[in-house]
């Protein structure tokens, strides 16, 4: 069996990679140009061949996308973000939700009957940290759903809060509570598992665990870790960047939280942590994993039992498809290819 892998990035174009593991070949099948950094990708939860992704300019975009089975795009319609520099993207049965970092604003995109989105409303965030050249003001980073409490999570890099919405009797979302980070940290990206949530700091390049009841009860701190294990001085470019937390199956029976770090100045590239979480009070880093990818932003798992990751550098070594081994502690390269542009995001169709 094949995979067809979509590839956001930081150049202008969108491009299908086909990753054949008993070949263990990577290759390009076709590319569509879109736009100024089509940096993420989300699917339909429904239809997965239906595509959006955000560009990440001041009059920020939102482009829909139809795909075909041999991983071919089209675009289909395209319409504001309701902010500026939308970073992320996370798509409800009838909604698509837009974190619009540069504006501290979350677009809330109706999805229509024709499958397209139509005109956006939009939430304003507001808050500020100690860093002052990154927390001047809000910069929503991510937007995601929590299946279970049906609350809207929003880390905000700005504000050193991850904001929780819920729905009203309305139908819009209202902003419940928050869960505070400590100042300076910048949470980026958050993971959920077994009651608890885990807050990935990019400007302190640290994960953070709290305890996650349903409200009204409240978060409560559990523990912080440096994402790596040798981390730099602050102030740092060395950024913690994704953080993710398969679920357990028959072939990887033990759950681990893996998270990227960017800009590692080893010639051996940057790493992919891996960390011990199934103990309640646990995050302890159990490997790291040198990936030879210069500026590794997005990783997602995929393919039979999330055996595989899909990773690149944005800022070198193309991308690359790596395969758990060893219960899940670490990996190996199975594919690569040099030649896409500036990988910052992946989609698996």
């Amino acid at each position: 069996m094949v995979y067809h892998i979509l590839v956001a990035s930081y150049s202008n174009d969108i491009t299908t990679l086909v990753f054949d593991p008993s070949s263990a070949t990577l290759e390009v099948s076709s590319i569509i140009t879109v736009g100024h950094h089509p940096s993420w990708l989300t699917s339909h939860p429904s239809h997965p061949s239906l595509v959006w992704t955000g560009l990440e300019q001041s009059d920020g975009k939102i482009l829909t996308l139809r795909y075909d089975a041999n991983g071919k795009g089209t675009l289909v319609s395209e319409v504001s973000s309701a902010g500026r520099d939308p970073c992320h993207l996370f798509a409800l049965k009838d909604e698509l939700l837009v974190a619009n970092y540069s504006s501290g604003t979350i677009g809330v995109l109706p999805i229509t009957d024709s499958e397209s989105v139509s005109t956006p409303s939009y939430i304003q965030l507001n808050g500020t940290g100690p860093n002052k050249s990154r927390q001047e003001g809000s910069h929503p980073h991510q937007v995601v759903v929590h299946e279970e409490y049906q609350e809207l999570l929003v880390p905000d890099l700005g504000a050193d809060s991850v904001h929780r919405l819920k729905k009203s009797a309305d139908g819009s979302w209202k902003l419940v509570g928050h869960i505070g980070i400590e100042a300076g940290g910048g949470p980026r990206h958050v993971a959920f598992y077994d009651g608890d949530i885990f807050t990935l700091l990019e400007l302190k390049s640290k994960i953070v665990r709290h305890r996650f009841p349903a409200l009204p009860a409240l978060p409560s701190f559990v523990k912080s870790t440096p994402t790596m294990s040798h981390p730099p001085p602050e102030p740092t470019d060395m950024l913690a960047a994704e953080v993710a937390i398969p679920p357990k199956n028959a072939v990887f029976p033990t759950t681990y939280l893996y998270l990227s770090n960017r800009n590692d100045p080893s010639p051996e590239g940057d790493i992919i942590s891996v960390f011990s979480i199934e103990e309640p009070n646990s995050l302890d880093l159990v490997a790291e994993y040198r990936t030879g990818l210069n500026h590794l932003r997005g990783m997602v798992f995929g393919g039979p039992d999330d055996r595989y990751v899909v990773g690149g550098g944005a800022n070198g070594g193309g991308v690359k498809i790596f395969e758990r081994i060893n219960d899940g502690k670490s990996f190996k390269v199975v594919a690569s290819l040099d030649s896409v542009e500036a990988p910052t995001g992946f989609l698996w169709l």
